[in-house]
């Protein structure tokens, strides 16, 4: 593969399973269903619909996982960013309800998914969200008490001793630990489901930049090399679609987001940062999260980028992040620092929907893509065998355009630096 295409050397990609290569489209091909991008969404409705009896064909421009599904934090989260409470003022309370399910289905089928295909990615549940200050402890509260009563049981409310007892910082006075959410290896998960799509007929071509999407009655995808005709396309480019179909491009912005690891650490000590073999995160808005690998490593996220350009000292940045949360790491050097594009949405909920009568696309997973990109391929997969209702109650989710032209840079900057302001608080 070229060097554009190599994946970001990362954590994840040196410890990554073996990595195939798939050619380019060479010509003209045909399908029952064309999918743009070889990350979680696309890979995940290419499987669910190859099990349904379609032949598909999956384009990517890079490699299988080479952007945010295979450089992520590699975080399961249940449920979704807005709370229940805020999706129930936008479709209703039963139908906030339903997605509620949903999002429980995407938990449980990324772990079937995993466990069926015998995928090797370290799967390992526990996750805890840590609370900075007083009012994320009552945010905290809130959604232990929303998911009780939609019937996620077993998350327990943690005080400041008990945090301490888990995480060796002094940074938080309490948490949420969800014994049911967790984490995993990102590009690995990512090659294991290119394996299974593989494995059930579906074929992949790499290094395949789509330059033409025809979302019309005869739906095609056309890239420098040949072509693809299908009856049904599925758009799955997330953050790197790009200006391919500008109206969805208006719906996302990417925003840099960036991981460091650190060199080995060493059992004992990797323990005293981490007690458990869990994720973590923060609950500010601009957030830190972290996990420690089976080397004795600690994976540490932080910083995000609005800008379109990672910043000039990244290392410095994440360094001075790590540090506040974790000050007994200042002899620690990184191994790796690495980084890439996610894409949110304004209200942070996914954005699923329509081009053409047979083309569908899904988008902006704001972080949470791990998950929700499971049932996201199901459900489009499902719309497209004929069955549409679950797809369209994502589609009910109401989404508004960023600013665009000149403004739309400096208008997410500015809201960045309120965001900021308001974690400060």
């Amino acid at each position: 593969m070229t060097g554009a295409s190599a994946h970001v050397d990362s954590w994840y990609l040196r410890t990554a399973n073996p990595i195939p290569t798939y050619l380019p489209l060479a010509g003209e091909a045909s399908a029952d269903v064309a999918v743009l991008g070889a990350g979680y969404a696309g890979l995940s409705a290419a499987l669910h619909l190859a099990e349904r009896g379609f032949k598909v064909v999956v384009l990517e421009a890079r490699r299988v996982g080479w952007g945010a599904s295979g450089r992520n934090g590699g975080q399961l989260v249940t449920g979704f960013n807005p709370s229940i409470a805020t999706l129930g003022k936008w479709v209703g309370p039963d139908d906030a309800r339903r997605l509620w399910g949903l999002a429980e289905e995407a938990r449980r089928l990324v772990e079937e998914t995993i466990t069926r295909h015998g995928i090797a990615c370290a799967l390992t549940r526990g996750y805890l969200f840590a609370g900075l200050k007083p009012r994320h402890m009552a945010d905290l509260e809130t959604m232990k008490a929303e998911w009780q009563a939609l019937g996620h049981d077993g998350a327990v409310l943690l005080d400041q001793a008990e945090m301490r007892a888990r995480v060796g910082s002094r940074s938080y006075v309490g948490g949420l630990y969800d014994p049911l959410g967790g984490h995993l290896h990102p590009l690995n998960y990512a090659l294991g489901l290119a394996d299974a799509c593989r494995a059930q007929g579906v074929t992949i071509h790499e290094d395949s930049p789509v330059t033409a999407i025809d979302a019309g009655a005869e739906p095609s995808l056309t890239t420098a090399k040949g072509r693809v005709r299908a009856n049904a396309l599925v758009l799955a480019g997330n953050a790197l679609l790009g200006r391919l179909v500008p109206g969805l491009a208006r719906m996302i912005a990417p925003v840099g987001t960036y991981i460091a690891a650190t060199e080995r650490l060493g059992r004992a000590r990797i323990r005293q940062l981490l007690r458990d073999d869990i994720a973590v995160c923060d609950m500010n808005f601009v957030l830190n999260y972290y996990r420690r690998t089976p080397d004795d490593r600690l994976l540490f996220g932080a910083r995000v980028s609005y800008s379109g350009r990672d910043p000039a000292d990244l290392r410095s940045q994440m360094r001075r992040s790590m540090l506040k949360t974790f000050p007994q790491l200042a002899d620690v050097r990184f191994d790796q620092v690495w980084g890439g594009l996610v894409d949110i949405t304004v209200n942070r909920a996914p954005h699923l929907g329509r081009i053409g009568p047979t083309s569908y696309f899904a988008q902006g997973f704001s972080g949470q893509g791990v998950t929700l990109t499971a049932i996201a391929g199901r459900v489009m997969a499902e719309a497209i065998a004929g069955q549409a209702e679950r797809f369209d109650l994502f589609a009910r989710i109401p989404h508004a355009p960023f600013p665009g032209g000149p403004f739309r840079t400096p208008a997410l900057m500015l809201a960045m630096l309120w965001y900021r302001l308001r974690d400060l608080i």
